[in-house]
């Protein structure tokens, strides 16, 4: 193969082994080469030579919301670019679901990446010694994270609701454990001029916040942020069920900016979570700690606010039963 593709043996390893250190040009000379062989690197042969599986680990908590498809997606195709392929596992919003799926796939995968973890931070901790660990939307002291700033994607929601004239705000927070719903509700508590009211620990779904439309209604709010475009949507759906108009009566701001949040009607207003960029930043991380121990990385990626049709100016506040 070397021959067939003009450059030294070394060089044809290192393509297959550590692809992202050889030039572009040449890994597609290598590469076209090897088709042409009908050559296919026989990894578990590699693994005997080097101790590494070139497999990662994805865990997320749950495979259904449209949130984690775009993160998987993001890691799957980075990783693929570096040699490395990804086994996805979802926990279902189960801890312990959680831990057996780490204990298993550390046995099968180089590292791990762990995202929005419903586990504690101590057993988290005790599962690292295990395998190399990235952790995502959770902040982990001697671990590398990848964050993003939904604290901040919080306030400037609120900020927008408050520029409208919404002073009666609810916040439905997400599941109980959550990193995520945590930072959500100190970064609404810190907007000054605010009557906020927090509702949950709720499941971070359609029917999560479908459940909650007739509390909402009857609460006299204008204004509502919810941790997810999932219960901002189930929200809506039950809110309007009950002849409350959205954004009429209440005010609705959603979380990551999913599809179907574009698509819904009212569109909603969303804080724009950076998904793919997280999945593609994490692998990054991971594969630092892969053979060669190193300082523990922080990345912190920005949130964006989108203005769409489910917020407005206030009209009419609820008051008491619809």
């Amino acid at each position: 193969m070397a021959q067939a593709s003009g450059v030294h043996v070394s060089t044809v390893s290192r393509t297959f082994s550590a692809p992202h250190l050889v030039n572009p040009e040449t890994r597609t000379r290598v590469l076209a080469a090897a088709e042409d062989l009908g050559y296919r690197p026989n990894r578990a042969a590699r693994a005997l030579t080097t101790g590494r599986t070139h497999n990662l680990g994805l865990i997320v908590a749950d495979i259904a919301n449209p949130f984690f498809s775009h993160l998987i997606k993001g890691a799957q195709a980075h990783a693929r670019t570096r040699d490395y392929h990804v086994f996805v596992a979802d926990t279902d919003e189960d801890p312990s679901v959680e831990e057996e799926l780490i204990q298993t796939l550390a046995k099968q995968v180089d590292g791990v990446l762990l995202c929005s973890p419903r586990l504690s931070n101590r057993v988290i901790e005790k599962l690292h010694e295990d395998v190399p660990f990235v952790v995502v939307n959770r902040r982990m002291k001697g671990m590398s994270n990848v964050l993003m700033d939904v604290g901040s994607g919080a306030r400037e929601a609120i900020a927008h609701l408050v520029s409208l004239g919404h002073r009666r705000i609810a916040l439905l927070a997400g599941p109980a454990g959550s990193w995520t719903s945590k930072e959500i509700t100190e970064a609404a508590r810190s907007v000054p001029g605010i009557d906020l009211t927090v509702l949950g620990p709720n499941s971070p779904t359609e029917h999560g916040g479908l459940a909650l439309a007739r509390p909402v209604a009857s609460s006299g709010v204008t204004g509502v942020l919810a941790y997810n475009d999932l219960m901002a949507i189930g929200l809506v759906e039950g809110l309007t069920s009950l002849g409350v108009d959205v954004p009429g009566h209440v005010s609705v701001v959603g979380i990551d900016d999913i599809v179907a949040g574009r698509v819904s009607r009212p569109k909603l207003t969303t804080v724009a979570m950076p998904a793919e960029a997280a999945g593609r930043t994490a692998v990054d991380l991971l594969l630092q700690l892969v053979g060669a121990p190193v300082t523990p990385a922080l990345a912190t990626l920005a949130t964006n606010l989108i203005i769409r049709d489910s917020t407005g100016p206030v009209r009419d506040a609820l008051r008491g039963d619809p």
